[in-house]
């Protein structure tokens, strides 16, 4: 890929995958729309993945598996943690032209992820961890995740949050019907009630060197964040006094976001709120959101070749050290 001439490296932040040995450690498929089959990373799924990335233009692909081993014991978590991270690092020492990977972690045994994140980064060459935007019924500003996150901001991780599929009966009640609404307004609704708990609830004041990177263009919460600096001025007594200690948008403005937001306006938008240098190229492979990432950068009429050049993988080259 080149802009105006410049060849830069593209990646995507976004590039989900399944380790097929642990699916069947915890009896369920991989997160993916035919159980394993185009996610697993072997023969011919490869080269099946290999030309979509050439087809799209991206050079780099960040791997990292949807959690879906939250409610195991610590037991099973290890092991499926094990497989799951050997088998990544394998493959992408491999092929390291071309792959890049986020570690697992077993979240609910926050000692033990954070554990698995130290060793992941410091001897398996990961460039930190992809977790879910809740823990069963425990959201992530929990004090009780407080060790992990801690030992994220000592390794300098980054932390990429995936929605996942959670929320009290009544609620998912609600998105059932017509149009996948569980997907399209739960998954988004998911990641927003995160980031904003984070920053709510202090623990971003508690490790302000975290390098938290959010998917789906942050949910909701970008595109309606000054709402949330002014609940606590026009509400004062349901908030507590100094949390958090900044207006909650300068928060939203420290992390980062794929570029997963469909349309040139969209991407206008997420750009003016937070930055073109806080933004990264995210395809959601292999659910077929997108067809054409680099395409939806590039056709942004608003931005600049220098915001192009951050979004395309100049912020990721940095961010994850590619």
């Amino acid at each position: 890929m080149t802009v105006k001439g410049k060849r830069i490296k593209t990646v995507d932040v976004h590039a989900h995958c399944a380790i097929p040995k642990a699916s069947a450690l915890l009896r369920r498929p991989g997160a993916g729309p035919a159980a394993d089959g185009p996610l697993t990373l072997d023969g011919q799924m490869l080269a099946d993945r290999l030309a979509v990335m050439d087809t799209q233009g991206i050079d780099v692909s960040v791997l990292s598996i949807n959690p879906n081993w939250y409610d195991a014991d610590r037991d099973l978590a290890t092991q499926v943690i094990s497989i799951q991270n050997e088998g990544l690092a394998e493959f992408c020492a491999s092929h390291a032209d071309r792959f890049a990977a986020f570690a697992s972690v077993a979240l609910q045994f926050p000692d033990l992820a954070a554990e698995q994140l130290e060793r992941g980064m410091k001897t398996m060459g990961f460039r930190g961890a992809a977790i879910g935007g809740s823990v069963g019924k425990l959201e992530l500003a929990d004090p009780k995740f407080h060790p992990f996150w801690a030992k994220a901001e000592e390794l300098g991780a980054v932390v990429f949050v995936h929605p996942q599929a959670s929320g009290t009966a009544p609620f998912n009640d609600r998105l059932k019907g017509n149009g996948m609404l569980g997907n399209v307004i739960g998954n988004p609704l998911e990641t927003t009630i995160a980031l904003s708990h984070l920053i709510f609830e202090g623990t971003l004041d508690r490790f302000p060197g975290l390098k938290i990177v959010a998917a789906h263009g942050g949910g909701f919460l970008p595109s309606y964040m000054s709402r949330s600096d002014h609940g606590c001025v026009a509400f004062p007594a349901q908030c507590t006094p100094g949390v958090p200690t900044l207006k909650p948008t300068e928060y939203v403005k420290r992390m980062y976001y794929d570029s997963l937001v469909f349309t040139p306006e969209a991407l206008r938008h997420l750009v003016a709120e937070v930055g073109a240098s806080h933004i990264m190229m995210g395809t959601d492979y292999p659910f077929p959101w997108v067809s054409a990432p680099v395409d939806h950068v590039i056709n942004t009429p608003a931005l600049s070749d220098a915001q192009r050049e951050e979004i395309l993988g100049g912020t990721a080259v940095k961010l994850l050290g590619l």
